[in-house]
């Protein structure tokens, strides 16, 4: 494996790296821009199904934790599936930004965490 994979695990969420690709990347001034597009690999819930890659939704972007004293901003474009059998665009369900915020749901608890003291 890629030693940079196993680095990427260790700063940003798991399932991220696991089910995305890194496309790119950036930094502008104290802000750190990491692009993130949905691997090619069939979603196991829709296995029973014959679907092919249907292109991606918006990208969205989403404020993870600071690294080293710069901003972490995540753009990340998930893939949409066709069902060849019904014709409806299907998607996997990604829980990855916290309800109500433009942040990852791990940051988020962080941040709520850190107000109850």
């Amino acid at each position: 494996m890629d030693s940079y994979i196993d680095l990427l695990k260790i700063l940003l969420p798991e399932l991220l790296i696991t089910h995305f690709d890194l496309t790119g990347h950036r930094t502008d001034g104290d802000t750190l821009h990491l692009h993130f597009e949905e691997k090619l690999n069939t979603p196991r819930e829709f296995s029973s199904s014959l679907i092919i890659a249907y292109g991606f939704h918006k990208e969205i972007t989403i404020q993870d934790f600071p690294v080293r004293g710069k901003k972490v901003f995540l753009h990340i474009k998930r893939r949409r599936w066709l069902n060849k059998q019904s014709k409806q665009v299907v998607q996997r369900d990604w829980n990855l930004v916290a309800q109500g915020t433009r942040m990852t749901a791990e940051f988020a608890a962080f941040l709520k965490a850190l107000g109850q003291y």
